[in-house]
């Protein structure tokens, strides 16, 4: 891993990244825009709002996973396995870490995450218990997944674009062309 090109630690430090995998339902390949925290290291986290997601599904399904970078010159791809993570004691601090690197991103909003986590954070280092407030806050971090991807080997510099983001799927009574449209 000290190995790794300077850019492509810079973009995992401060960019996006693009996950391609094969969806639950149908097995067809996807590919999607990820928001993430990282270790520093070989682990990515992935989370987001609470409640049931398709794509944390999917990844439970199909552990294997490819990162691509897309905000740089150059581009990377790399393998990783996926771990669908469920106790709170060993979410916690990966929820943390991305709800962290969330609240960096512009947005008056996120900024007031991060002040709240600093809160429960605080809260529990003391030791106490999640009442009040941080019930609430338990509670959604109860609800949000977390995601654990383990980069595996060295990232393979690309050559061209990566790949296209997956449109996103459609209720059954819905169709591209009629997007945008009034009746």
């Amino acid at each position: 891993m000290s190995e790794w090109p300077a850019e492509f630690r810079e973009i995992l430090d401060q960019s996006f990244v693009l996950r391609t995998t094969f969806a639950r339902k149908d097995g067809a390949l996807r590919t999607l825009e990820t928001t993430y925290g990282w270790s520093g290291g070989r682990e990515i986290i992935l989370s987001g709002f609470p409640g049931k997601r398709d794509w944390v599904a999917s990844l439970a399904r199909n552990p294997e996973v490819t990162v691509h970078t897309v905000e740089s010159n150059r581009g990377y791809d790399i393998s990783a396995r996926v771990e669908v993570l469920r106790d709170r004691e060993e979410r916690l601090p990966h929820l943390f870490a991305f709800v962290d690197r969330w609240s960096e991103r512009p947005g008056f909003p996120r900024k007031r995450f991060a002040f709240l986590l600093g809160a429960v954070k605080v809260n529990l280092r003391l030791g106490l218990p999640w009442w009040g407030p941080f019930y609430v806050a338990r509670r959604i971090f109860d609800g949000m997944p977390c995601v654990l991807l383990t980069l595996k080997g060295d990232p393979v510099e690309r050559f061209g674009p990566a790949p296209a983001v997956t449109p996103p799927r459609l209720a059954r009574n819905q169709s591209y062309s009629g997007m945008g449209e009034s009746h």
